[in-house]
């Protein structure tokens, strides 16, 4: 049944080798099931409301569950899908705490932007978008958003704090932030010996290092809950954001700023699909001689509306993940890798009292690791062309400097059309890439 199913024999697998992959898959990107709850959950939005810890993780091991199984049955690849990192910190910080949005809006945004993708790959607009947007600023958006995450660990670490009358100033590496200092360093020593497992180890040490210090302080190193053991290790799913979305961004933002909001994310999801579908394929050998991937339109269809999905279980954005590539690594070729991975994480639902026990300290270092790993997009940037290189830079440092993708993206697109043209080089700017820059000027001169 499984070799009809899935092809076992023809992509040169087995079911042990499916199986061990799909394992191996879910060690390597399991870490969302801790990162995410802590970045959306028991933060208050405008009305105060907040989303319950449990819950998220519940929505987060659901939706990544449902998705890998879509993709493994429908698309027969072996990708795995889960809520992104970049994205769900600019649901938390960018609509929430920058623009206000109350959660169910933030979410409801996420939803537009999924079936919004969806319809560009049913319409097959989806590859001419990509195609607008300049290589340089691709690469640029990755990395700003890589540095955006990024300081959201450090302050999550405690290594930067919010100062008086200043942005951030320095923090502190004693007491709190020596468990992600400890955190980090396991980290980055597994990610040099090129460890797949490296961001969940580093979060496991990081967590047990805080319950040591616990014990030793009597229990009062931590304001905040975490590293803190469940009375119960299973408990039924905790099912409160399910569902908990509404639309109303469009007319708490205004029709322009919420469709260039919704734009702007669509693009930083958009891109980074390509990009890790494209490289997984490869590393599986799945992809031809002139670089086409088998299947391509039913795996951007799946990870389309994995982003609707997402915001409707009130997980963020779900999408494909780079640690496919961990499971590839182990030998899986076929959609089984994505369908062991998926059951892997809806058993996961039972485990929600452990949500709690991981300190915001021991996701710190996820946080900061990921952000350097995107950042290195940069470096295919041809600095030597300021037409090129500036908009990359205006990209990066608009994203981190004003709180906002948005912003940042904007910058970017808005410098490289105009500096094309006075210099010449007008024949180098996609005429689409002229209509998205008058949606962000329009989107800047409004007040």
């Amino acid at each position: 049944m499984l070799e009809r199913m899935f092809g076992l024999k023809a992509r040169g697998s087995t079911v042990r080798r499916e199986l061990t992959a799909g394992a191996t898959t879910y060690l390597t990107m399991c870490y969302i099931l801790f990162v995410n709850p802590l970045i959306l959950g028991g933060h208050p939005d405008s009305t105060g409301a907040s989303l319950s810890v449990p819950g998220v993780m519940t929505a987060t091991a659901i939706s990544a569950g449902l998705m890998c199984l879509l993709m493994g049955l429908y698309a027969n690849m072996p990708l795995a899908l889960a809520p992104g990192m970049g994205l769900n910190a600019v649901v938390a910080v960018q609509l929430v705490r920058v623009l206000g949005l109350p959660w169910p809006a933030a979410m409801g945004v996420i939803v537009l932007e999924g079936l919004l993708i969806t319809l560009l790959v049913l319409t097959g607009v989806r590859e001419a978008v990509m195609h607008c947007i300049p290589m340089s600023l691709k690469r640029a958006i990755g990395a700003g958003i890589g540095l955006f995450i990024a300081l959201i660990g450090f302050l999550e670490a405690g290594f930067v704090v919010r100062g008086d009358g200043t942005p951030l100033t320095l923090g502190t590496f004693w007491g709190p932030a020596a468990v992600a200092l400890v955190g980090l360093l396991i980290t980055l020593a597994l990610e040099q010996r090129s460890r797949p497992e490296a961001l969940l180890v580093g979060i496991l040490a990081a967590t047990g290092t805080a319950f040591a210090l616990n014990a030793h302080q009597g229990g009062h190193l931590f304001a905040a809950p975490g590293a803190i053991l469940p009375h119960h290790w299973f408990a039924s799913p905790d099912v409160s954001t399910l569902g908990q979305f509404d639309l109303s961004a469009v007319s708490r933002l205004g029709v322009l700023f919420a469709a260039l909001t919704i734009f702007s994310i669509m693009l930083s999801d958009f891109f980074d699909t390509m990009g890790t579908v494209i490289a997984v394929g490869e590393q599986a050998g799945l992809v031809n001689e002139k670089g086409q991937m088998p299947r391509l339109d039913r795996i951007l269809l799946v990870d389309s509306l994995a982003a609707a999905v997402g915001g409707a279980s009130g997980a963020s954005s779900v999408t494909t993940y780079i640690e496919s590539a961990s499971g590839v690594g182990a030998g899986g070729r076929t959609g089984l890798t994505a369908v062991v991975t998926g059951l892997l994480f809806l058993f996961s639902v039972f485990l929600n009292p452990l949500a709690a026990v991981v300190p915001a300290q021991a996701v710190a270092p996820a946080l900061i690791v990921v952000g350097f790993l995107m950042v290195g997009a940069v470096a295919g940037v041809r600095w030597s062309d300021s037409t090129e290189a500036f908009p990359a830079f205006v990209t990066l440092t608009g994203m981190a400097f004003t709180n906002s993708i948005s912003a940042g993206i904007g910058f970017g697109v808005v410098s490289y059309t105009l500096l094309k043209l006075v210099a010449g080089k007008a024949r180098e700017v996609n005429p689409a890439l002229v209509v998205v820059t008058l949606g962000f000027l329009l989107y800047f001169a409004t007040p």
